[in-house]
């Protein structure tokens, strides 16, 4: 049984909430990519005291994190959009408890998605909908969308309930800044594999001189390579290989 609590956990955690980048990666991860630092975590001083009191962290590889889905999928036969559901309103509420809507500056609290092209952009399109519903004003980018019925169904979900989606992304950061308050980086998960290309590339690039906020889904985007030093050009290493999470 407490096999299965642990898994359940994880689904909820790993494969699930991917657990946003909050305080326990400015303990363990301090040698992130160059758009990322300390200060992403403390802008505004605004943290939940639960969150800021969490200390007992974790670590996952790569290929930790990997096997705990599969496990999900085969043995406790978890599906996809299952575990998606769980990762973006996980994710949702983690954003919400780190920056509730009454600590923002404006009402609504705008919100941008930036979402990429596998599962970790299917968690940022469902964590937008939960974040719409928690009294957030989410805007969606979405460059490359994959052709297939669960990816469809979630763009849809979100047209319905409003969200917009951006035509293209803002090249300059100080423009960003102005338009929101809070970006999610759903781009790359612990699976990412390979080279930085365009136009992520290019994003990341706007991401590194943003002044707001940055919650990242799973880890930040490009941080579960094992090939250190490659696929982000300009902008620097990648970030460690393991991940702390709370279980």
């Amino acid at each position: 049984m407490s096999g299965v609590r642990r898994l359940l956990s994880l689904g909820l955690l790993v494969a699930g909430s991917r657990l946003l980048r909050i305080k326990s990666e400015t303990i363990a991860c301090r040698s992130g990519p160059t758009w990322w630092g300390p200060q992403r975590l403390n802008s505004g001083g605004r943290w939940d005291s639960e969150v800021m009191a969490s200390t007992a962290v974790k670590y996952l590889s790569q290929e930790e994190a990997q096997a705990v889905d599969q496990e999900l999928f085969n043995e406790y036969q978890f599906s996809v959009d299952q575990l998606m559901e769980l990762a973006g309103l996980s994710c949702a509420t983690a954003i919400a408890k780190a920056y509730p809507p009454t600590s923002m500056s404006r009402s609504p609290p705008t919100v941008l998605v930036i979402c990429g092209p596998g599962n970790n952009g299917g968690d940022g399109l469902v964590c937008a909908r939960h974040l719409k519903l928690f009294g957030y004003e989410p805007t969606i980018y979405y460059p490359k969308r994959p052709n297939k019925p669960l990816f469809t169904a979630l763009v849809t979900q979100c047209q319905k309930m409003d969200i917009p989606f951006l035509g293209e992304m803002p090249s300059e950061p100080t423009m960003i800044d102005e338009l929101y308050e809070l970006v999610v980086d759903a781009i790359f998960g612990f699976s990412f594999k390979g080279d930085v290309r365009e136009p992520f590339h290019s994003i990341l690039s706007v991401l590194k001189g943003l002044t707001v906020p940055i919650a990242s889904i799973d880890i930040p985007s490009g941080a579960g390579t094992q090939k250190v030093g490659q696929g982000w050009g300009r902008l620097g290493p990648y970030p460690p290989d393991s991940c702390p999470h709370q279980v």
